[in-house]
């Protein structure tokens, strides 16, 4: 899928206009109790150790495939490496759900190693030869994927920052899969029985996901924190 495809846009996640707590606060009013109740559910389920990391995705579809498997299983966080093109999605495919999603972009692979290194993870690279499976990566409490560019895989950078690497084991003829199936197959299976989110981290992600329902939320919660009400 081509960028110029009128679906086609570069994920800029807008910022919280204020504490998550205090956009907790704000928000929760303007919404049903029924959908409250389904944000709730939603971020009561969210996991934050499982983190994919995109290594210049060239294909929006891919992108947005990904972004997809991630709210579907999870997975709140998402790390970008975009030094080499922009970060692009489809409303085709993604129906949204980068909203829901937080999406952190790095200037860089190195960026994003260290970043992601000083959190906790381990950063394993998906690979042909990969010595590991999803099943095998579900051992390690703080897990980061790394699926790189459709054409020449992970880079570099990040293969020589990584801990190890992991394939999806195939039993035909086919050697490999395209990107966002195998980062579905995989975060479906390393996902499973993960610690959810709690305290500030489960405040932050209803934050989120409020933010992402309301309408016009930036206004609304500038208005309130300013004093002047909506």
């Amino acid at each position: 899928m081509r960028a110029t495809d009128p679906s086609v846009f570069p994920v800029r996640p807008e910022p919280l206009p204020g504490p998550p707590e205090e956009v907790v606060r704000i928000l929760s009013p303007y919404v049903t109790p029924a959908r409250l109740a389904r944000i709730e559910a939603v971020a009561a389920r969210r996991t934050l150790a499982v983190l994919p990391i995109l290594d210049n995705l060239a294909d929006p579809h891919n992108g947005a495939a990904v972004l997809r498997s991630c709210d579907a299983f999870g997975v709140h966080r998402v790390r970008v490496v975009s030094n080499e093109r922009p970060f692009y999605t489809t409303t085709k495919i993604s129906r949204g759900c980068d909203r829901w999603l937080d999406i952190q972009h790095e200037p860089s692979p190195e960026a994003a190693a260290e970043a992601t290194i000083a959190e906790g993870y381990r950063i394993f690279v998906a690979d042909m030869d990969g010595e590991h499976t999803p099943e095998s990566l579900r051992t390690f409490p703080k897990v980061a994927l790394v699926f790189g560019n459709e054409r020449r895989g992970a880079g570099e950078a990040l293969r020589a920052r990584a801990h190890g690497s992991f394939r999806v084991p195939m039993d035909g003829f086919v050697e490999s899969l395209n990107v966002s199936v195998a980062a579905a197959v995989t975060l479906y299976t390393v996902t499973r029985d993960r610690p959810v989110v709690t305290g500030d981290d489960h405040t932050a992600v209803l934050a989120r996901l409020l933010f992402a329902t309301v309408h016009d939320a930036t206004r609304v919660v500038d208005g309130e924190l300013r004093g002047g009400g909506a």
